[in-house]
This record gives structure tokens, sequence and C-alpha cells, in this order.
């Protein structure tokens, strides 16, 4: 679940740093008396609401699939230990073989 987290946590960095970046350039006192900017800092801000909300939902739906993949490959490998331990050990052999080449 750590995984999920750290996921979540960089895209919100991300967006956040994004943010910063454009409050910082759109902050400035000489730019505060131009309505124009204030109506474009508005919307800036109003998307970038908008982005941290679907940069957080992004994340959670890509933590649910991979939580979801991870049960998937858990419940097969109980269901089907064999063949598991098989493909390892054709891996096992692949991975022996190239390296006797050498």
């Amino acid at each position: 679940m750590s995984a999920s987290n750290n996921l979540e946590a960089a895209a919100n960095a991300v967006v956040e740093d994004i943010a910063n970046d454009v409050k910082g350039v759109l902050g400035g006192k000489d730019l505060e008396s131009n309505p124009q900017i204030k109506a474009l800092r508005q919307r800036v801000e109003a998307k970038l609401a908008i982005a941290r909300e679907l940069a957080s939902e992004k994340s959670k739906i890509a933590a649910k699939k991979a939580k979801d993949a991870a049960s998937t490959a858990n419940a097969y490998a109980h269901d089907e230990p064999w063949q598991i331990a098989a493909g390892a050990l054709a891996v096992g052999v692949l991975v022996g073989l190239l390296l006797g080449r050498r």
C-alpha cells in the first residue's frame, strides 16, 4: 500500500509545484492593478483546484488497479502453485544457460 501512497504523494507534489510556480508568476505586486491579471489568476486557481482533484482521483484509481492486480496474482499463485514453480524453473534454467555461455 506504500507504493500507492508514494504515487499519490508524487502526483500531488507535482501539482503543488506547478501551482506554486504559477502563483509566483501571477502574484507580483506590479500585476495586481491589472484587472485582466486578476481574472486570469482566479481562472488559474480554479483550474489548479480541478487539477489537484483529478490528480488525486487518478492516483486513487491507479492504486486500486495495482491492488487488484496484486490480489489476482496472489490468488493465481495460490490456486496454481505448480505452474508458478515450473515458470520459475524455466526462467532459472534460461538465465543459467545464458550465464553459462559467457
